[in-house]
């Protein structure tokens, strides 16, 4: 029964976190400008690779391994928003513009 529910809670976080990398994409494919796209990937990504990352920590256990994956996560959730914010930032810097509802061609 227990590792049952061990491989439920497993399963639930590593399709959280396919689902998150799925949203990110779309985010991705979708958005009008570079700054909502950056936005949406790396928000998503960090998170949907945290959430399959604790997974797969679970899975393995609170050894050595388990540990490792742990530190992993940690430096992904600070990575991971520092060079989305580096790439917004130098994108601004050289130039590049925000998209607003003018630029575009949908209406409200």
């Amino acid at each position: 029964m227990l590792a049952a529910v061990h491989a439920l809670i497993v399963s639930f976080l590593v399709i959280a976190g396919a689902a998150f990398f799925f949203i990110g994409t779309l985010g991705l494919l979708r958005f009008p400008d570079f700054y909502t796209r950056v936005h949406a990937v790396t928000k998503c990504d960090a998170l949907g690779a945290g959430l399959v990352l604790l997974g797969l920590a679970i899975w393995s256990g609170p050894d050595g391994e388990g540990v490792r994956i742990m530190a992993l996560i940690a430096l992904l959730l600070l990575s991971s928003p520092t060079a989305g914010h580096a790439l917004a930032r130098a994108a601004f810097r050289t130039g590049l513009q925000p998209w607003t509802r003018e630029d575009g061609d949908e209406s409200d």
